[in-house]
């Protein structure tokens, strides 16, 4: 499960369940799906790796405020159980513009949060009950939590970038969900810190899945400005800002992967070579139809081979 992809956003459950198909019958292993203020990721990736057999389906990513681990590890399990196992859960810290303006709730101290987020929820996933009291806080299981089905225990993966983030997810997820950061900024900064941080904690070398946008298209200028503006939203982060910066960037659109066939083949070695275990593409239709089918082809052939 080395080559992924995130599918086109798609509001109707029946076109986002063909695209998987055809996207499995290309070749592809593995689909990811955001999780914004619009469908359930959990349920949708549940009904996406029931209807397409052998397809693993993952989230990427759920932010933790606004969330419990009671209820996120029921849902997760749900989805492993409908899945037969081929369920990822990926969390986020999300953003404090986005936290506060829709939830309505402080965006304070994260870092504590997501310890403690992870700590209750892994306990969760892998045993179905949980005793944990924290600062901010609390999971207990007066009545058992575990769905039948749910094995092996779900996969636990954290968006994290920054140093902070990536020590927390060393010591307590099974790996981390980069975006936007090239092979400079994995090789230099985030692989090794999380890294550490998993040997230290006795834990297995982490996960690296990298998202990276990216197209095979004969119109790379085209395709270059609609990455511009597609990707634009994300320069508004400081986080985002920072590993673009790291990456050798100014704009998000210079870590877009864009050209043909050759071309993107060799970036995905690129991040292969600085330490992702996995690479899952993102914005395939920046180019439209025909270049996402092109797209799709050469992650194929790159997954079989």
């Amino acid at each position: 499960m080395t080559i992924g992809l995130v599918l086109p956003h798609q509001n109707r459950i029946d076109t986002t369940v063909q695209l998987a198909r055809e996207a499995h019958e290309a070749g592809l292993r593995s689909a990811w799906f955001g999780q914004t203020f619009s469908y359930d990721s959990p349920s949708l990736a549940a009904i996406i790796g029931r209807e397409v057999p052998g397809l693993h389906v993952g989230t990427a990513a759920i932010p933790i405020f606004g969330r419990h681990p009671l209820l996120l590890s029921s849902q997760a399990q749900t989805a492993q159980a409908a899945t037969g196992g081929r369920y990822h859960l990926g969390l986020a810290l999300g953003t404090k513009q986005l936290t506060e303006a829709g939830f309505g709730i402080p965006y304070e101290r994260p870092i504590r949060l997501l310890r403690e987020f992870l700590t209750a929820l892994r306990q969760l996933v892998e045993t179905g009950s949980a005793d944990f009291h924290g600062e901010l806080l609390t999971a207990t299981t007066p009545l058992p939590a575990t769905v039948p089905g749910a094995e092996p225990p779900v996969p636990i993966l954290v968006a994290a970038m920054a140093p902070q983030a990536l020590r927390v997810a060393g010591e307590l997820a099974d790996g981390i969900l980069p975006y936007l950061a090239g092979p400079r900024a994995l090789a230099e900064h985030i692989v090794p810190a999380v890294t550490a941080a998993a040997e230290a904690a006795g834990r297995p070398a982490p996960r690296i899945v990298a998202f990276v946008p990216g197209v095979v298209t004969a119109d790379v200028e085209a395709a270059r400005e609609t990455a511009t503006e597609a990707l634009a939203f994300y320069e508004r982060f400081p986080s985002y800002q920072r590993v673009i910066g790291l990456s050798g960037g100014t704009r998000a659109a210079d870590l877009a992967v864009i050209g043909d066939e050759e071309a993107v083949a060799a970036e995905v070695k690129r991040y292969r070579e600085a330490g992702a275990t996995e690479v899952v593409i993102t914005t395939t239709d920046l180019g439209g139809e025909a270049d996402r089918r092109r797209t799709w082809k050469l992650l194929g052939e790159l997954a079989a081979g």
